[in-house]
């Protein structure tokens, strides 16, 4: 049983997830209500997904007899970041179904090859060229214009992995400092607001997208989602068709997430696609308290060939990450009304590093 719409799960089956981070915990947690068991897999031994399941692999992911042992425990397998090595993932698609597939990955893991994809389905973008040496950065740029941003075609998160280029910039430095062979180059977005649409497609095509979230970074980490985004509900609903097309498109089995920037040009407001994070995201924390199912069992219905839910929100939702040192006035936000409080049992706080969130539901005004 390897084909996506051949997975039917059963109260009692048992879910794999490679990765121990939080949303693996989190996904693990939403699974058991549900009746089902999880197994993680990660090679850190301090993964904070392996507190809330009975079983878990600690081994690495090149470990071709762990990840074996690990499929014949399991009926389906998921993931919870997208940079799964591919060699990983033929070993386990050739002995459980994985989902969302591989050849998934293989769009979302390199950032040109994903952007020739959304330009290919008529959806906007940045503007954009692949840039592979210093002579080609020096030729992309003067074609797109400065300021630009740079980023490694593979790999890299929260602000990892690229740079601003300004006029007057030392591209060879530029080159040097980013480390790779493989890279490109996009025109500078001066946004209005970035969001989000956290989408959900079942085996059998049913799609169901929650409400668009706005973020706010800082220092490239998303510090705060807030639901809804304060745009027009015809841009709103611009965003989840684009969000849905995408999972069409993809053939997707779960929940995915697509990044966007709203501009406004002169016809109006519009968006346009900044990238794709095939899994559960960050961004979709909110829906744990603010809405009737969350991104997590909205996930786990899918890969287990269960019926989505048709998200409600609860009202208007305010979701703020504890990065690093925030963790340690997670007291101050017990006795908040309306706030719920998830700490991901990571340790000690390090800079940069996410250490848990609080959920802030007001009411619907009636």
């Amino acid at each position: 049983m390897t084909a996506s719409n051949n997975v039917k799960l059963r109260p009692g089956d048992t879910i794999g997830i490679l990765g121990g981070g939080q949303l693996g915990r989190m996904l693990a947690m939403a699974a058991a209500r549900l009746g089902l068991r999880c197994q993680v897999f990660s090679p850190d031994p301090d993964s904070p997904a392996f507190d809330v399941v009975l079983n878990a692999t600690c081994a690495e992911y090149a470990d071709v007899e762990a990840l074996e042992l690990f499929a014949n425990d399991v009926n389906v397998i998921t993931y919870e970041f997208e940079n799964v090595p591919a060699a990983t993932a033929m070993v386990l698609a050739a002995r459980r179904p994985v989902l969302p597939a591989q050849k998934i990955l293989e769009t979302t893991q390199d950032r040109l090859v994903e952007k020739d994809f959304i330009k290919r389905l008529g959806i906007g973008t940045a503007d954009y060229a692949d840039v592979s040496s210093v002579e080609t950065l020096r030729a992309a740029a003067a074609k797109i214009g400065l300021p630009a941003v740079i980023k490694t075609r593979r790999f890299g998160y929260d602000g990892k992995g690229q740079a601003i280029i300004r006029d007057g910039d030392d591209f060879t430095q530029i080159w040097e400092d980013l480390g790779t062979k493989s890279a490109i180059l996009e025109a500078f977005i001066p946004f209005e607001r970035e969001i989000s649409v956290i989408a959900a497609r079942s085996a059998d095509g049913q799609v169901e997208s929650f409400d668009v979230t706005e973020n706010e970074h800082r220092d490239h980490i998303l510090k705060i989602s807030r639901a809804p985004a304060a745009i027009s509900d015809a841009l709103a609903a611009q965003a989840r068709g684009i969000a849905g097309q995408i999972a069409t498109a993809l053939n997707y089995v779960g929940v995915l997430t697509v990044e966007m920037f709203v501009v406004q040009e002169k016809g109006g407001p519009k968006v346009l696609v900044n990238e794709i994070a095939p899994r559960v995201h960050n961004s979709g924390h909110w829906t744990l308290d603010g809405a009737s199912i969350s991104q997590f069992e909205q996930h786990i219905r899918a890969i287990a060939g269960w019926p989505l839910g048709k998200p409600v929100r609860h009202g208007e939702v305010t979701m703020t990450n504890l990065i690093g040192d925030d963790i340690l006035g997670y007291e101050q936000w017990l006795t908040v009304p309306g706030a719920t409080v998830h700490l991901y049992g990571k340790g000690t706080p390090k800079p940069g590093r996410k250490m848990g969130h609080v959920t802030e539901v007001s009411p619907r005004k009636k």
